[in-house]
């Protein structure tokens, strides 16, 4: 499965261009990805448009320290989970909030709430 078809990688990476000139962007989550058996989730808002490797967005390892920051997308497509699962897309995710207020909650409950 691709992760990303190429109509979310346009919304993401017009993104990435949008947050190069908006200091104070703060968009919803576009793509939910996360493992199905390792408790893993990532939001992600947006793609360097410089690096269409290098996503953006809440990334959660399923620790309890969910934190704002880069993931790359090559990698994201080699992990697995303890039964060797892939990264899996919600194909149902729809976002309601921006990033910020994701953010805020996942900090708050140690993970993220989506």
């Amino acid at each position: 499965m691709n992760l990303i078809s190429d109509e979310l990688r346009a919304q993401l990476l017009a993104n990435g261009r949008q947050s190069l000139v908006d200091e104070g962007f703060d968009p919803p989550p576009i793509v939910k990805l996360f493992t199905p058996d390792a408790g893993a989730t990532w939001l992600l808002t947006e793609i360097d448009p410089d690096d269409d490797d290098h996503s953006f967005g809440l990334c959660d390892l399923g620790l309890g320290f969910p934190e704002l920051g880069y993931v790359s997308l090559a990698e994201l497509a080699t992990v697995g989970g303890r039964l060797g699962l892939p990264v899996e897309r919600d194909l149902h995710f729809k976002s309601d909030k921006p990033i910020s207020a994701y953010a805020r909650e996942a900090r708050m409950s140690g993970r993220i709430v989506a």
